[in-house]
Formats: C-alpha cells, structure tokens, sequence
C-alpha cells in the first residue's frame, strides 16, 4: 500500500430538501473506503447521508485482518446503519464483492429501502475454500486478489496477501448470508461486470435462488473487471445508483436501468481467486 491511498472512513450528512435518504457503504474483503470513495462521494453530492466504515481488520496489515471474524466486519456495518436510521427517512445498503454480502445481510435484518451492489460475492469456487479451517493452521496466507482492474494506472489499495483465517471467515460469511436470502424483501439492483477474475456468475446464481421476496435487476457492465467502482464504467455505477434509489423513494419502479444494460448473464463462470 502506497501513502497515497486513503484508507479512512467516510461520512457525510444529508442536504438539500424532499425525504432524508441514507446509505450505508461497505467495501470488499482485504480492501478499504479507499476502493469506494468515489461512489460515496457522487452519493453525498446527491444530497444522501452516507456512512461507510473501514470494516475491522482491513486498511492496516493483511496479518491484523487474520484476527477478525466475520461477525466484526457485519457488526461495524450494521452500527453505520444503525446511525443512518436514528436521523433519515430511508436507508439503502450498498457495497462491492465481500460488501455486496454485507450490504445483504443487513437487507435481511434491518427495514431497508433498497439496495445496490456491485460484484457481489456469496460463493467461493476454489476448492481449498471448505479446508480453509485446517489450512489455516499450517498456511497464513495467500497471494493477493486485489486491483481486478481494466483501466490501467488504478489501484484499489488492497493487500499483498490474503490471510487464510480470514479467508475461512469469508466461507462463513458467504454461506450464512445465503441462507438469510429469502428474508430480503427491498428491491435489489446489481451492476455485474461480464469479466471479472475474482467474483464468478455461482454467486450471482446463488442471489438469484436466494431471493424469493424481492426484485432483482441486474445490469452489465460491459468494460470493467471486478473493482468497477475503479474502473471504466464507474460513472454508470453512480449516476445508476442516485436514479435507483431516487426511483425507489418516489414509488417508481426501479426495476429498469436507464442506461444499456442487460438483465441476463453469461453462462460460462469467470474462475474466482
């Protein structure tokens, strides 16, 4: 990690008038803020309240992060939701990849209005993933999934390695949030990128089966990786967002993007690191 890259919290208040609309923001697994800011920042130039914490264990040391659980990272995302709603009339969740599971689980536990993801992950295809609690004993860590990125000179600012104790509580993490699936009822937009190297179509699927009581819109991003907030199509990802959740707030029906998109996916599953 570079000096450069800002790892720190953001947090910004509610401005203009009409209905005082929150969002709650979590960035991916060995990420931080940093990967997200400028969404949140486009977020709060909307006039939301926007609360996005660096989740415990991230923007420090990959070895930091392999003391964590799961229910720390779900646990600081939900005291940010929690402060959206003491003030705001609505609250949505968002998040990337890791904070795509995030931003669901708090769906499913708490009366939000919506939600956004970009990328999300709820399924880990590497086959040492289930062993991942035996490993961890004798394997610290792996090379890194960071900065799955198309457009050149970015970087997420992720880690160099990726701890395998964290990695068993991503398992964990991913496996849990799938079965609380069918509890989300608030209509759900997804901006999934047609290559990505890191999050594969078994996790969009998963999201498919597993939400039984809301709508699913799914958009393409047609010239990004992974970490689409950094990459070619980051402006879509803004502007889409401010106008879904405009759309959800004034009862219009959220379910068609405005930009070219397409709701159906490639069959052929990208390999997840």
């Amino acid at each position: 990690m570079t000096s450069s890259l800002d790892h720190s919290p953001f947090s910004s208040g509610c401005t203009g008038g009409g209905p005082r609309i929150g969002v709650v923001l979590s960035h991916g697994f060995t990420g931080s803020p940093h990967g997200l800011r400028a969404w949140a920042q486009a977020l709060a130039g909307a006039g939301f309240a926007v609360r996005m914490p660096l989740l415990p264990g991230h923007g420090t040391s990959w070895q930091e992060l392999a003391r964590t659980r799961w229910q720390q990272w779900h646990g600081a995302l939900d005291d940010a939701y929690l402060e959206l709603d003491a003030s705001c009339d609505y609250v949505f969740s968002a998040g990337l990849s890791m904070g795509g599971a995030l931003a669901l689980r708090i769906a499913a536990t708490r009366p939000v209005a919506g939600v956004v993801l970009v990328n999300p992950g709820l399924v880990i295809d590497d086959p040492r993933a289930p062993l991942a609690g035996i490993l961890k004993l004798v394997l610290k860590s792996t090379p890194a999934i960071g900065n799955d990125i198309l457009k050149e000179g970015m970087d997420e600012g992720a880690y160099s390695r990726t701890p395998v104790a964290a990695a068993h509580e991503l398992n964990k993490l991913f496996k849990d949030t799938i079965r609380i699936l069918p509890r989300v009822t608030a209509p759900v937009r997804v901006y999934r990128s047609t290559i990505d190297h890191v999050v594969s179509d078994s996790s969009i699927h998963a999201l498919r089966r597993g939400l039984t009581h809301a709508p699913l819109d799914l958009v393409r991003l047609e010239n990004s990786y992974h970490v689409a907030t950094l990459d070619n199509d980051a402006d879509q990802i803004f502007q889409g967002s401010v106008e879904f959740i405009r759309a959800v707030v004034s009862g219009v029906n959220p379910e068609r993007p405005t930009a070219s998109a397409a709701s159906t996916l490639e069959a052929t599953p990208h390999e997840q690191a």
